[in-house]
């Protein structure tokens, strides 16, 4: 036993823990759990000081200096304003293009999103559950899914320019593609000027909005459809349920979080609009303000009027309604029974 007497100092020597381990500090000093937290966090700030102080440079105080400049008669061509107060919102309320521009905001925000959103969720709906029983599978998309992805996908790969050009070629109503084609089978009474027409025109924006945007939509709602089990598929089947109440009861629920960002995301795309109205529309806006939307009014005012002031006096107010839009979008989607797989 005594032989052994030095083996053993040896182990528990290498057993027991240094001075500044667990518990312990430099010296061997024990260290308190709230200066091992304040450690911790001052390592934290140390890396995000500086994107923090970016962020703010960069990010938030341009809002402050638009709030700035929207209290002023600033014209965007000199550095002399005078403080004006709330003048250019009284003048927002009286202002009947400005009314106007807001409400076609406000009905893209209506119809945008439903029209976009549901496309997305059907095409992704066919393309993932709506084909044919395979040999060994509960559900299957259609033939050819994959093809079918990319082909809707590829108006993603063009920018938002190139897309609204070549509908401006389409809806061309002198030589267009579309009055030719309605030419070419015979349906001359149903050719139109599209774009030069008060009534068509806000609506061909829609068509556009929704063609360039659909296919990113079936995309992202295919990658959640994917991620569902196929055995609650299976489940509901041999229930004898059919496709569209497996949607409505299986696949919708469980996939509310994605539609829901879906929702916001287009629809603050609908509050801008500005490159597609800019760009597809007769004078951006035309004709007779039928297709004005807030963001080129802004432009307009900013930039071709010198009315600086008036312009972030009306990106404020854009600012605000996409903010009560975004917390109410939030608020109705939050559900406390949450569905998890």
């Amino acid at each position: 036993m005594a032989s052994d007497s030095p083996a053993v100092a040896e182990a528990t020597k290498e057993a027991a823990p240094p001075p500044g381990g667990p518990g312990g500090g430099r010296g061997g000093r024990r260290v308190s759990p709230h200066h091992r937290t304040y450690l911790k966090y001052r390592f934290i700030a140390g890396f995000l000081a500086v994107p923090l102080v970016l962020y703010g440079v960069l990010v938030v105080s341009p809002f402050f200096q638009t709030f700035y400049y929207s209290l002023t008669d600033w014209t965007g061509l000199s550095s002399d304003f005078a403080f004006v107060g709330l003048d250019n919102f009284g003048r927002l309320m009286e202002d009947e293009i400005f009314r106007k521009a807001l409400w076609h905001n406000v009905l893209l925000l209506l119809v945008l999103p439903v029209i976009t959103l549901g496309l997305g969720l059907f095409f992704a709906f066919m393309l993932n559950v709506g084909g044919r029983h395979r040999r060994g599978e509960a559900v299957a998309g259609v033939r050819g899914s994959r093809f079918y992805k990319i082909v809707y996908f590829f108006p993603q790969a063009l920018s938002i320019a190139i897309v609204v050009v070549l509908w401006k070629y389409i809806f061309n109503p002198a030589g267009g593609l579309l009055n030719g084609i309605l030419s070419a089978v015979g349906l001359e009474e149903w050719q139109q000027s599209w774009l030069g027409d008060p009534r068509l025109a806000f609506w061909c924006v829609v068509v556009v909005m929704v063609w360039a945007n659909v296919g990113f939509y079936v995309v992202l709602f295919s990658a959640a459809m994917g991620s569902i089990p196929r055995e609650i598929y299976e489940a509901t089947l041999l229930d004898g349920a059919g496709r569209t109440t497996t949607f409505f009861r299986v696949t919708l629920p469980l996939m509310r979080d994605t539609v829901q960002t879906g929702w916001v995301y287009m629809g603050i795309m609908a509050l801008d609009a500005f490159a597609v109205v800019h760009i597809l529309t007769v004078n951006a806006g035309g004709p007779a303000y039928s297709t004005i939307v807030a963001p080129v009014y802004l432009y307009n005012k900013a930039f071709q009027d010198g009315q600086a002031g008036y312009a972030t006096a009306v990106a404020v107010a854009l600012l605000i309604v996409t903010m009560v839009f975004s917390v109410a979008a939030m608020a109705f989607g939050r559900s406390k029974d949450r569905i998890e797989f």
